[in-house]
């Protein structure tokens, strides 16, 4: 599937953003301030097409507007986070919904930043580039270059195959575990 700037998703590794709004204005202004500064947009009209967007091309965020016809946008956030390969997806609600039980619905939805309607596009780039890097910096992996073990969430290591098969989607990042560091420098005449 194209985006709106005639790109394959991700084919310049530009962060993805799905823009879900009913309303077209909404989306083009969206869509412009994004891809002027660095972003690869993908646009999309109602809550269905946007399930089906990201379950063919999972973006790095998603803004989503709550009040739509058909599916609203609690109904579509609880859909990808009821969805084990879409739960991590950051999602930031642009509403007119202002209300504070609004607001506070919209986090326990599982939302991670919610933008008022209508919105200054510098505070939606910033909070957009803030979720952006957050969920990147997630997607890192501590990986020993000497023996490639696998550091765990429990701060265990682990054999990258033996890792790799209980996570998936993960950028990987290099260094040194503690037993290959001792091993290295052992071997090369230096106090560990």
């Amino acid at each position: 599937m194209e985006n709106k700037n005639g790109t394959e998703p991700n084919a310049a590794k530009l962060p993805l953003v799905l823009a879900v709004d009913d309303q077209p204005t909404n989306l083009q202004v969206i869509g412009s301030v994004l891809q002027a500064n660095g972003f690869d947009v993908t646009l999309s009209a109602s809550g269905e097409e946007a399930l089906v967007i990201v379950s063919q091309t999972p973006p790095d965020l998603i803004l989503l507007d709550l009040m739509m016809p058909g599916m609203d946008g609690y109904e579509v956030c609880a859909a990808l986070k009821k969805n084990i390969t879409t739960s991590l997806i950051p999602i930031i609600f642009l509403t007119a919904k202002t209300e504070t039980e609004d607001i506070v619905a919209g986090f326990n939805a599982g939302c991670v930043d919610y933008v008022k309607k209508p919105f200054c596009p510098e505070e939606l780039l910033a909070r957009v580039k803030t979720h952006v890097h957050l969920h990147r910096l997630r997607s890192l992996i501590s990986a020993c270059s000497y023996c490639m073990s696998v550091k765990d969430d429990d701060g265990s290591w682990l054999r990258m195959d033996q890792f790799l098969r209980k996570k998936t989607d993960v950028n990987i990042s290099h260094g040194c575990c503690p037993a290959c560091y001792k091993k290295i420098m052992t071997q090369n005449g230096l106090p560990a």
